[in-house]
């Protein structure tokens, strides 16, 4: 093993100074808070089951299930009858119109969200949807659909025929996890998974307008990763987002999952370990280690392996059940900050019940790199109570904040060095089953914090399908 270590293990939230925690706060400004300012029904029937722990409407790593453009908001879901739906309003509005794009959900499984992108260059919206380690379905807008909301009526009419290809591009038999991500020069990018869990490949495809590209895979699969109880040689690289920053910097944290599960010390926990972390500042196309040393080239031979130095940015064996594809964000320098959440070791070395002993003693932890270069984390001192995943957002003041499951929110100031985390909204009053989909481009637009979140439910019985809105620091 070459594996390389950024974060010391001692290092602790309670020894962050503000002045090299934050760079960027100012006395005069606010601290994190919310108001919550409303919340709409999207869908009084959405569909619901249970599958992997979540539901296929609110699955934390859908990118974008929510999302906001030149003042209208969007959002996809299915409904009770299995049509995948697509909905507008005017920001800040209490009613939502909605369109079938003429796909039934196929398959009583939570990972088939639907994900949107927008590509600038043509103002055209993209659904991504119905996917696990099989087929995808593909439907986009006509051009310019996304540049004149009020002038161009919501209709089906708007929409192309679903399609099993990008356009005829036909990327992977084997695709999971589409994240799209729009690009500083106005085209659009996908973001998936190739073949399977324990043994994928992370990939791209690119979209400039006039037709899609597949970039190729960028993450391999192969290598020796060994731990104090065994050896694995499959896994693959869980994202937890993939972002550009204001400068034009594409930023990823992410988590490896072994295939082979010798190297827990339990059957019953998840092979996830160490927290990682990669960037690139061409668009995706080479990726460097945080010393800035090329680990990867999309496409090409050399790709970001388990071996690779520089990758690690906090260690952490697999017996401590680490959640895969939690959260990432940048702040206004562009610095990237994570969600990470796992079993403190002060529960216990090895956690025997993924689900439960994640409800039991789940923490949920925010790291991030600081004004001088180097890595801060800081415990969360909310109980997750749930085995589920959190998100997280950074308001113009660079003030942080962690939705938990059941519609929770925690902030922490920059001027603190983030180690003043406390509970803002307590999820009163939602009835949420658990994970939330937040609004990633709504904040810098208008200053709200925006999730979609549906009611508990039991079996297959439909429930309502909310977005409820708060509005952050002025």
């Amino acid at each position: 093993m070459h594996r390389r270590t950024l974060l010391a293990a001692a290092l602790a939230g309670a020894v962050v100074t503000p002045a090299l925690a934050s760079g960027t706060a100012r006395a005069a400004d606010p601290g994190p808070s919310v108001t919550r300012t409303g919340t709409t029904t999207l869908d009084g029937q959405a569909v619901f089951f249970v599958s992997y722990d979540g539901l296929v409407n609110n699955n934390a790593f859908q990118k974008n299930g929510l999302l906001t453009y030149k003042g209208y908001q969007y959002a996809v879901w299915y409904t009770a009858d299995r049509n995948a739906v697509v909905g507008r309003r005017v920001l800040g509005g209490s009613t939502w119109s909605t369109v079938k794009v003429g796909h039934i959900l196929k398959a009583d499984d939570s990972h088939n969200v639907i994900s949107m992108g927008v590509s600038k260059v043509d103002g055209r919206l993209h659904l991504n949807m119905d996917s696990h380690s099989d087929g995808f379905t593909y439907v986009k807008s006509v051009a310019g659909l996304m540049d004149n909301p009020a002038g161009l009526s919501w209709s089906a009419s708007r929409f192309g025929a679903p399609q099993s290809t990008l356009d005829g591009l036909a990327p992977t038999s084997q695709f999971t996890y589409p994240q799209f991500i729009s690009t500083p020069d106005g085209k659009l990018q996908l973001s998936y998974r190739v073949a399977v869990s324990g043994n994928g490949r992370n990939a791209l495809a690119e979209y400039d307008g006039t037709k899609w590209t597949n970039l190729g895979e960028w993450s391999s699969s192969t290598g020796t990763y060994t731990s104090e109880h065994g050896s694995s040689t499959a896994r693959n690289m869980y994202l937890h987002g993939i972002d550009y920053d204001r400068g034009g910097r594409l930023h990823s944290f992410f988590t490896w999952r072994e295939q082979n599960g010798a190297v827990m010390c339990n059957g019953g926990g998840i092979t996830n370990h160490d927290t990682g972390y990669v960037y690139s500042d061409d668009r995706g196309r080479t990726w460097r280690n945080n010393d800035g040393t090329v680990v990867g080239v999309t496409g090409g031979s050399d790709k970001v392996s388990v071996t690779d130095a520089g990758l690690v940015i906090d260690p952490l064996n697999p017996d401590h059940s680490l959640m895969n594809q939690e959260s990432q964000f940048t702040d206004s320098a562009g610095r990237p900050h994570a969600i990470i959440s796992y079993v403190p070791g002060r529960f216990g070395q090895c956690t025997t019940n993924y689900v439960a002993d994640r409800t039991a003693n789940g923490r949920a932890f925010h790291v991030r790199k600081n004004a001088s270069g180097t890595w801060q984390k800081t415990e969360i001192p909310v109980p997750l109570n749930s085995s589920q995943r959190t998100k997280l957002i950074l308001d113009k003041y660079d003030n942080a904040y962690a939705v938990f499951p059941f519609g929770r929110i925690a902030g922490a100031s920059a001027a603190s060095g983030y180690t003043d985390w406390k509970i803002l909204f307590d999820g009163s009053g939602l009835n949420a089953f658990g994970e939330v989909v937040i609004d990633e481009t709504r904040v810098a637009q208008d200053g709200v914090l925006s999730f979609m979140y549906q009611e508990k439910s039991s079996g297959t019985t439909p429930s309502a399908l909310h977005v409820t809105d708060f509005r952050l620091p002025a």
